[in-house]
């Protein structure tokens, strides 16, 4: 199975392994619960996946790689204690508690949360003295004489033989008390996660015209030389900020990452490549609606010139997805900030009321906040400044206390990050309007706050109007270049494969998305039929 397939397997395996029954208890007892074993090349997302599955769930992650743990660390320390027998003291040797299952109670006493997954990676390449640990381990889920506690699920990962020379084979004792999952890498399935992320053009726009070099590892006389799934994503994330500092993208930059010297020189060669495309096509400006490119010389261009234009095409409307979405949950957070702060108004049903309903085509916030109303009393005196103080720095203790316990994801700590931002700014109008007499009273006040919100809203709503018209000027181009051609079923291949995408098209809509997927849909059908009527002449 690809990432996508196992990480989709764990979260229904964690969710079926955590389901309690109407007393309370497991419906699979712990000791029935096997752990999973992941085994795959190295770099392709396993441990990407657990933190993500993770958040997901709102479960805790603990997470090691076993090679670094000797038996002492494991298992604990011994020591001497006495104890009695049949009225006689005798000297015992017990164990100090293990440093990964004192790792698993320190999260949960940072998180409060009781449930989480307990990972292992490169488990089948543990050494000599911590090997024999490993059944122990798997079957009865202790270190040492310390259990893990119950409800943690236990997901291991381990490389197959060609890719470690120290790993070692799992007997079958060993094997049949784990669930096991065997992960290829899937270049169409790392796309998916690659568009999630905001992973450079140039990269996947060079993977759709070679997937071959998507994921490579030999060994040859100039030694061991590898690409994986892990290089191409921290590649792009260096790119990203070397370009914002003005730096060239070097061979030997790209290198450092992908370690196979052909495909570095290959990709090196595609960027500046890539580039030039970038320069000559005009992506702004035909996203904008323009044709400053000639289409004709387009339709005669090399295939993987096309390729790449779908690509800067793709990856400039996938920054107006990805900011639309975390747009929605910043400001559906600050929504309820303003929502508490009119509810709490001496006032508040004389109060225009305008601002009531969270943002049209929004989700839920990205995390849970904790309910803030200390302040609610100071602002019925007359506090508003101070309910609005109190509810952000709640929300900063809060930020901080998921960032200790590493509840957050990356996506999550931003969002968080900008909302807190964005109460700044209001603290900071108010504070000035208050300072200057230009509003005195909490209901003065307030009118500022909801003028302010709805100038944020305005402009939330004036991008999606923007992403929305570059997506349907994309296809008008794309159309006008190539009819109905495979560049439209690719361009929109790359667009179904971000859940950015999907998301914006789900809550904003757009003819020109609708009308092409149908178009194709039909298409496909059409020739299906034919396919049949053929078979049925033969016959």
């Amino acid at each position: 199975m690809n990432i996508i397939e196992a990480k989709q397997e764990i979260i229904n395996t964690v969710r079926a392994y955590l389901l309690k029954d109407e007393t309370g208890a497991y419906r699979i007892p712990v000791e029935k619960q096997r752990p999973m074993l992941l085994m795959g090349p190295p770099g392709i997302g396993k441990t990407a996946i657990m933190e993500q599955i993770a958040s997901e769930l709102g479960i805790n992650l603990v997470s090691y790689t076993i090679t670094h743990h000797t038996r002492q660390s494991a298992i604990g320390l011994p020591f001497i204690s006495k104890r009695d027998f049949g009225g006689e003291e005798y000297s015992v040797t017990e164990y100090t508690m293990s440093e990964i299952i004192a790792a698993v109670y320190e999260q949960i006493e940072r998180s409060g949360i009781h449930e989480g997954i307990l990972f292992l990676d490169e488990i089948n390449c543990v050494s000599e003295t911590l090997a024999p640990m490993m059944l122990q381990f798997l079957q009865y889920k202790t270190f040492g004489t310390h259990k893990v506690p119950d409800g943690f699920v236990i997901v291991t990962a381990g490389n197959p033989p060609e890719y470690n020379r120290s790993v070692r084979d799992f007997d079958i004792v060993t094997l049949d008390r784990v669930k096991r999952l065997d992960i290829t890498a899937d270049v169409e399935a790392w796309k998916r996660y690659a568009y999630q992320m905001g992973v450079h053009g140039a990269i996947l726009a060079y993977l759709d015209i070679k997937k071959e070099n998507f994921y490579i590892v030999k060994a040859d006389l100039a030694g061991q030389q590898f690409v994986t799934a892990r290089g191409w994503e921290d590649l792009s994330r260096i790119m990203t900020v070397y370009e914002e500092m003005g730096l060239p993208i070097t061979r030997e930059l790209v290198l450092q990452y992908l370690e196979d010297p052909e495909v570095a020189r290959d990709f090196a060669t595609y960027y500046d490549l890539y580039q030039k495309y970038r320069t000559s096509y005009h992506v702004p400006e035909i996203l904008a609606g323009q044709r400053p490119t000639d289409i004709h010389a387009l339709v005669s261009a090399p295939f993987d010139e096309k390729l790449s234009l779908i690509g800067l095409l793709t990856d400039a409307l996938g920054q107006g997805f990805r900011a639309y979405g975390e747009q929605v949950d910043i400001q559906r957070a600050v929504f309820t900030e303003m929502k508490k702060l009119r509810d709490a108004l001496p006032s508040a049903n004389a109060v225009d009321q305008n601002v009531h309903t969270a943002p049209a085509a929004s989700t839920a916030p990205a995390t849970d906040r904790p309910s803030t109303t200390s302040g609610t009393s100071s602002a019925a005196a007359g506090g508003l400044q101070v309910q609005l103080a109190a509810d952000h720095d709640a929300m900063v203790a809060e930020l901080q206390r998921q960032q200790k316990a590493h509840l957050l994801s990356h996506r999550a700590e931003r969002i968080e990050r900008k909302v807190i931002l964005a109460l700044e700014e209001l603290m900071h109008d108010l504070s000035i309007a208050r300072g200057d007499g230009t509003a005195t009273t909490d209901d003065a006040l307030y009118a500022l706050a909801k003028q302010w919100f709805t100038k944020r809203e305005s402009a939330r709503k004036a991008a999606i109007e923007k992403t929305g018209t570059e997506l349907t000027n994309a296809f008008g181009f794309l159309h006008d270049a190539f009819s109905d051609g495979q560049e439209i079923v690719i361009f929109l291949s790359n667009l179904n494969a971000s859940s950015a995408c999907l998301r914006f098209i789900k809550e904003c809509g757009n003819d020109a998305y609708y009308q092409y997927n149908q178009f194709l849909l039909l298409r496909d059908q059409r020739s299906t039929l034919r396919a049949e009527a053929a078979r049925m002449l033969e016959l």
